[in-house]
């Protein structure tokens, strides 16, 4: 039988991640402890309870049998663990403990700027991690309290509070001396005979470039002489697109200081589409921990 004294709450949280991270460095990365410490906690448990828990090889990291049985009655447990840890966290005066938010870089350059900052004033005893990526990420999986995403990405089950702008434009643009070398188009599919700046998601499919005009919708795919990762690597287009290399589409308020300045020049503005702004999604499913509460509600009020 396993010794109740061999695993404190640090060790068992710390096989939760890792068997559910399924590696030591992915665990270490989503919750922000070291590979080598997570791999200590497992050791005590192990010698502890005198049963493998993990199986490891050079590549990944899976429950054995016994860690699979103790995966699936501990995660509740440790669940309920932190919501009764919350609940004190309640009584205080202000909300203390680290939100973890998981955006795409376009939020975090559009939306958090103006929030941000007045939050962290208003609740100094609050910790911010923001992780910035554009890929699709399962937020709770990935060890996150909330994300920020836009509607046809939102994940089911999840409760999802408005926040930033409630209607967004992509915007096309060019450096008026590209546009007086090589002219301006008349119409979407014109940008098939000019140099585009392309985007690429994380899962290797490139961004289609989609116009809207008196009810008719044009999607093309250009080409152009530079593609890059989509949000990592977005200013990359933009500067291309301010020497004059090609054109450029991307969020209106992301290409609006170069706009306002003449920098870049609009390109087909009549046919720029329109889309609903970004929500903060979590999980409606598990107690709110006091730092989304705040969160939350900090949000709302800013919109009110």
């Amino acid at each position: 039988m396993a010794d109740p004294d061999a695993a404190n709450l640090g060790d068992l949280a710390a096989f939760v991640a890792v068997a559910e991270a399924g590696g030591f460095r992915e665990a270490a990365r989503a919750g922000g402890a070291s590979a080598s410490s997570l791999s200590e906690a497992l050791r005590r448990l192990e010698a502890g309870f005198g049963v493998r828990l993990l199986h490891r090889t050079t590549r990944s990291v899976a429950p054995t049998e016994a860690g699979a049985r103790l995966l699936e009655r501990l995660k509740p447990a440790l669940g309920e663990v932190a919501a009764a840890l919350d609940v004190v966290n309640g009584f205080r005066d202000r909300p203390a403990g680290t939100l973890r938010l998981n955006v795409p870089v376009s939020a975090a350059r559009l939306v958090l700027p103006a929030l941000v900052p007045p939050f962290l004033a208003a609740y100094p005893e609050i910790h911010l991690d923001v992780v910035a990526e554009d890929g699709f990420v399962d937020v709770l999986a990935a060890g996150c309290d909330a994300g920020i995403r836009y509607e046809e990405r939102l994940e089911p089950d999840m409760i999802a509070v408005p926040i930033g702008p409630r209607t967004q434009r992509f915007a096309t643009a060019a450096a008026p001396a590209y546009l007086d070398r090589r002219g301006r188009p008349a119409h979407p599919r014109d940008l098939l005979d000019h140099a585009c700046l392309r985007g690429r998601f994380a899962s290797g499919a490139s961004t289609e470039w989609e116009y809207e005009r008196d009810g008719e919708t044009v999607r093309i795919e250009p080409s152009g002489p530079l593609t890059v990762r989509v949000g990592t690597a977005t200013d990359l287009a933009v500067e291309a697109a301010l020497a004059g290399v090609g054109i450029v589409s991307l969020f209106e308020d992301w290409l609006r200081p170069h706009l306002d300045s003449g920098a870049l020049e609009p390109v087909l503005e009549p046919w720029w589409p329109r889309f609903s702004g970004p929500f903060l999604y979590y999980s409606g499913r598990r107690y709110l921990p006091a730092p989304l509460r705040a969160f939350v509600d900090f949000v709302a009020a800013r919109r009110a």
